[in-house]
């Protein structure tokens, strides 16, 4: 077994990071455990913050550090709320924040949005891993799954949002998802 620490609280997020790594062996530790990260995310790009964040933890644990950062990026709103999608309205639940993403929507014909996930692994080096989620931004909020802006995020494979879909498709081809397909392709290599 190999440890893993993830650096995040989010339950959500660190709920999608163990379905994914405990089935190849690594017990995965997160912040609930620590209460460690209060970083400011300086970085002007999702790859950066996730860099960030994983180096705020590397000197504290003796293991491998995972950290990434994500968000929504829709087109027509000049690619906001982008690498603030968490402190995006910030004091508003994400059901409001939706509804007020829909409402500045509403008069919008290009919707076009898209999910980037960027993951930061660092071991004896440092790696980033993107992944991108293409889409647009549905008429209304739909759906009971998954997390954050999902009820109102349209995916181009399913036609339905992410808050439709079961963990499993939205695994598949979610940025996390993807940009996680890339670090497990690292891992298993340094495994070998």
């Amino acid at each position: 077994m190999k440890d893993v620490m993830i650096a995040s609280g989010n339950s959500n997020k660190v709920k999608e990071y163990k379905e994914i790594l405990e089935p190849l062996g690594y017990v995965v530790h997160d912040l609930k455990e620590t209460k460690h990260l209060q970083v400011e995310e300086t970085g002007a790009t999702f790859g950066e913050n996730a860099l960030i964040k994983a180096e705020s933890l590397k000197d504290i644990y003796d293991m491998i550090v995972i950290a990434d950062d994500s968000g929504l990026e829709i087109e027509a709103l000049d690619n906001q709320p982008g690498i603030h999608s968490a402190r995006f309205l910030e004091g508003y639940d994400y059901k409001q924040k939706n509804q007020i993403i829909l409402e500045l929507m509403k008069d919008k014909t290009n919707r076009k949005a898209r999910f980037v996930c960027a993951i930061a692994l660092i071991d004896d080096q440092r790696h980033i891993f993107e992944g991108v989620m293409e889409g647009s931004i549905a008429y209304e909020a739909k759906g009971e799954n998954g997390f954050g802006y999902d009820p109102i995020f349209m995916t181009k494979e399913y036609g339905l949002t992410n808050g439709q879909l079961t963990s499993q498709q939205k695994n598949e081809i979610s940025h996390r998802g993807k940009a996680t397909k890339l670090l497990l392709e690292y891992l298993k290599g340094k495994n070998k």
